[in-house]
């Protein structure tokens, strides 16, 4: 088989990766999809010491790598999230098996929480690969501080936008990846 079907074949199963660990974060699957991410792992250390000389191949091969590391940095925040007890789903659970009621319907102030941190978690993310795309560091970057500068944002873009429905996304201009804020329906910029 050559490097073009494995990136295909690379590529194909890092999707399927992240869905399943998105669904195991959310509680759809019982189990973390460790036998799909060895079989990812192998694929990227199949090409990992070889030169690759077509550069469309090169290209593709390392951004699917830095994608995989990036997704492997926030999956292991999760799980360690997961062990201490901290994150918010097994927060949730915790406190409806200590109280002994049934799950009510979110309200309205908890999906939109629930909306922001998978926001940040989708802008943490390509800022990262677009770092490293730049060949730009990203050690002294982290998730925390990009909440809270966009935390700090929102209010004053919600009221310049005219509208509290901001999303936000990661551009490169100039060699350097910038975040950008509009609203959710139209392509107006920050």
């Amino acid at each position: 088989m050559g490097i073009a079907e494995d990136l295909l074949i690379l590529e194909t199963r890092l999707r399927e990766l992240i869905t399943s660990y998105e669904q195991y974060f959310i509680g759809l699957e019982k189990r973390e999809p460790l036998k799909l991410a060895e079989e990812v792992e192998k694929l990227v250390r199949r090409y990992a010491g070889t030169p690759i000389n077509n550069t469309m191949y090169k290209h593709r091969y390392n951004n699917l790598v830095a994608r995989l590391n990036t997704y492997r940095q926030q999956w292991n925040r999760i799980l360690r999230e997961i062990e201490e007890g901290r994150y918010s789903r097994d927060r949730f659970k915790a406190a409806l098996h200590k109280s002994g009621t049934s799950p009510k319907p979110s309200s309205p102030k908890v999906e939109e929480s629930n909306q922001h941190q998978r926001e940040l978690d989708r802008v943490y993310a390509e800022l990262v690969e677009a770092r490293r795309n730049c060949h730009l560091p990203v050690d002294g970057m982290s998730r925390e501080q990009l909440a809270a500068t966009l935390d700090k944002q929102r209010p004053l873009l919600s009221q310049k936008l005219g509208t509290s429905d901001i999303q936000f996304r990661v551009v490169v201009e100039g060699g350097k990846p910038k975040i950008k804020a509009g609203t959710k329906h139209k392509t107006s910029h920050e």
